[in-house]
């Protein structure tokens, strides 16, 4: 049963063959979020009020500012991985938002108010939105730790969140308050950044160390969020609540292999996700308006997520075993990356 599971998994998580790209072929603009050239490029570049930087964290372009300084304070430790910070590890997080800005996923889904909505506040991320809130806990949750491990130095300034007009308990808004309410979800991305520069000083830094510890801060703030904002799912068509949560299920089987998030593999990996929301008729696998590779991510992630769950979660646990040395999820990435073409 064991093989045969693996076998299953590795299938299902195939993405269809990637786009040829050259290493150095870092500059083309659609590799990178939408409005990215826009949005704040450091902490000071925020506006700062009561001796406090601020944070609009319900507009998409103060939430693509906080990536952007991320990634901005944390170039130096991925200098070796790629031109341009482009092997930064840290690009799937800005890149999945900008992905679900570009298909409306961050709007009003419920239609009350045009938050989102390309005739109303476009910058506007919806508390509504189930994409909107699970991203919360992969933006401002890291970038709070990340301020806690001194990534960004000594700051002049306090962090203050600003909070959504409704809902405002499924939040926290500062280091401190954000530490009271879930100081082990915080402490994981604090150690994910803090190791990033002990290994930075003693010389010895490890890409696949680095991705041990994204990955499992990345399902930590999954795990935690699921059930809190399980209820926002009602707001969405059957198609595209399913996918939402065959989506998060997906992840904790990615995770396993520590599937490297730089520029260039997550801009291949995201060419197969549905690039519209998913509405009532959408019937798998013929979703006429998407292609043929889109359809088929979506097949897969609804298949491996009924899979796990009539195993009670069995098919995660032996997946996780098989990629639990470096070796192993070595060959758990080239088995994703290459089964389609073989």
């Amino acid at each position: 049963f064991g093989i045969r599971a693996l076998l299953v998994v590795t299938v299902i998580l195939s993405p269809l063959p990637a786009r040829a790209q050259s290493e150095n072929d870092v500059t083309g603009e659609d590799l990178y979020p939408p409005l990215w050239d826009l949005a704040p490029g450091n902490l000071l570049d925020f506006p700062v009020k009561d001796n406090k930087i601020v944070v609009s964290a319900w507009n998409y372009q103060d939430r693509l500012g906080v990536y952007k300084s991320l990634l901005s304070a944390s170039a130096k430790y991925f200098d070796a991985f790629g031109p341009q910070n482009s092997g930064n590890i840290l690009w799937g997080l800005p890149l999945q938002h900008g992905w679900q800005f570009r298909t409306g996923r961050l709007a009003d889904p419920s239609g009350v108010t045009s938050c989102g909505h390309e005739n109303g506040e476009l910058l506007c991320q919806s508390v509504r939105s189930w994409w909107s809130c699970m991203n919360y806990y992969l933006s401002i949750i890291p970038f709070l730790g990340a301020v806690e491990a001194g990534l960004f130095g000594q700051l002049p300034y306090e962090i203050e969140i600003l909070p959504p007009g409704e809902q405002k308990d499924d939040f926290c808004y500062s280091v401190k308050d954000c530490w009271s309410r879930m100081p082990k979800l915080m402490d994981d991305w604090k150690a994910f950044f803090e190791v990033n520069n002990f290994f930075k000083i003693l010389s010895s830094f490890k890409l696949d160390d680095a991705l041990g510890l994204m990955w499992k801060a990345h399902t930590s703030s999954i795990a935690y969020a699921l059930p809190k904002f399980h209820d926002s799912l009602k707001y969405l068509s059957d198609p595209e609540a399913n996918f939402g949560e065959d989506w998060a299920n997906a992840v904790d089987f990615i995770a396993a292999t520590h599937f490297s998030t730089d520029l260039l593999t997550t801009n291949d990996f995201q060419a197969f996700l549905p690039q519209r929301m998913l509405v009532e008729g959408d019937v798998l696998p013929s979703i006429s308006d998407f292609s043929p590779g889109q359809n088929k991510v979506l097949v897969s992630l609804r298949a491996l997520h009924k899979v796990n769950k009539i195993t009670g979660g069995l098919l995660l646990k032996i997946w996780q075993k098989a990629m639990s040395t470096e070796a192993g999820r070595r060959i758990g990435r080239e088995l994703i990356e290459s089964l389609p073409s073989s």
